[in-house]
């Protein structure tokens, strides 16, 4: 199944919205970071991010197909026009724009340390040392531990469900990672009942950006602009508020 989510381009989920689109869009999206993104029981990709992508391209009046791509590869693989644009949770940093261009933010949370029930660790530099933490590869995560945390271990994933798989199995002390994606991907299922947050909520810009925007190539300033548009249009006549409480009790933006 792993296999199959770096590889798959999603089966045929295309959507109009009225008019003859003027050019067919292809979105990269990553379906392995519940509750945004994820593959179902029948191999649909689903989530917050799809429903959005859903939304934004009926707004636009573009039919879309969406194509599955693993993390570590989903920015090249935009820059070799695999797909046109990505909409997978990635938040803008200035890392990241000297790669790609960003529409305006579409969601905006804060990255949180996940800890065993009754393992006493505190996130303070003394408690942390020598301390395994997991954390998914060549995220804004990923920066801000090496940094802000160099006398810990880093243990590094390629997806957020295998970084999971070893905390529950006692292979890393701690996860640091988007705190709603932890609470839903892991904390309120079975397997993570006995596992818990510590420490502060972190949102710093100069790691963890200005939101969650959509990745353009950065000759596609059009594209961009009409993203931004959309994200705006749906914002405001109450498309973005059915998405976003269809998964959280609160505003994400």
């Amino acid at each position: 199944m792993k296999k199959f989510l770096v590889t798959a381009v999603a089966a045929a989920m295309t959507f109009t919205a009225g008019a003859v689109a003027a050019k067919d869009l292809r979105i990269g999206v990553e379906g392995a970071y519940p509750p945004f993104s994820s593959i179902d029981t029948n191999g649909n990709v689903v989530g917050f991010d799809i429903d959005i992508a859903n939304a934004l391209c009926e707004e636009m009046k573009v039919k879309c197909t969406l194509v599955v791509q693993d993390w570590d590869g989903i920015i090249p693989a935009l820059n070799a026009k695999k797909y046109d644009a990505i909409i997978a949770s990635m938040s803008i940093t200035e890392e990241r724009k000297k790669k790609v261009d960003f529409s305006e933010k579409y969601y905006n949370s804060p990255a949180r340390f996940l800890r065993k029930k009754g393992s006493g660790i505190e996130i303070t530099a003394e408690s942390m040392k020598g301390k395994t933490v997991g954390v998914q590869r060549g995220t804004i995560h990923d920066t801000f531990i090496t940094a802000e945390f160099p006398d810990t271990e880093i243990k590094r994933y390629g997806t957020q469900d295998e970084a999971y798989l070893d905390i529950a199995a006692g292979r890393v002390d701690l996860l640091i990672a988007d705190s709603i994606a932890m609470d839903d991907g892991f904390v309120k299922t079975d397997a993570g009942k006995d596992f818990e947050f510590v420490g502060p909520s972190y949102s710093d810009p100069k790691y963890f950006g200005d939101g969650a925007g959509i990745a353009v190539r950065k000759s596609d300033t059009e594209l961009r602009d009409r993203f931004s548009a959309a994200i705006k249009a749906i914002r405001g006549n109450g498309v973005y508020k059915a998405i976003n409480d269809k998964y959280f009790d609160f505003d994400i933006y």
